[in-house]
């Protein structure tokens, strides 16, 4: 909800703002193809198919390449920090094997600002970026 000042709106703004900020500096410093791990929240098998190719076409369109494993959890799902498929993801990612992680909305994370800005700084000085699809796609 926001208020009357905008609060909310600002903070959404800020926060797009440093993680498109991290991906960048990750995509520059890679030497090579930029490589991502697909992260999927889905309540069902065909779901989690879905939107996996979602993400598998955005990250050709973008011109990077899926790494091997895709990470999943399904149903609902506890707060970020006790997701075992992200959990793998990160650690997949910060260890080396990919550049990102791409999920299909920021809602697949959390909507909690104060949970996701810090998830931010922890990928994004690991030099590893989020990034989602496009409200398009």
């Amino acid at each position: 909800m926001t208020t009357p000042s905008g609060q909310p709106a600002l903070a959404d703004n800020r926060l797009e703002t440093l993680r498109c900020s991290y991906e960048q500096q990750v995509i520059e410093k890679a030497r090579h193809t930029v490589r991502v791990a697909a992260y999927v929240l889905a309540s069902s098998v065909a779901e989690r198919r879905a939107d996996q190719e979602l993400i598998e076409a955005h990250v050709r369109g973008q011109g990077w390449n899926l790494a091997l494993t895709s990470f999943w959890d399904f149903g609902q799902a506890p707060v970020i920090t006790e997701r075992t498929g992200f959990g793998e993801a990160s650690r997949y990612a910060v260890q080396g094997f990919a550049h990102g992680i791409v999920a299909i909305g920021r809602p697949a994370i959390t909507t909690d600002n104060v949970v996701y800005e810090e998830l931010l700084h922890f990928l994004g000085t690991r030099g590893v970026f989020l990034t989602f699809l496009p409200a398009s796609d």
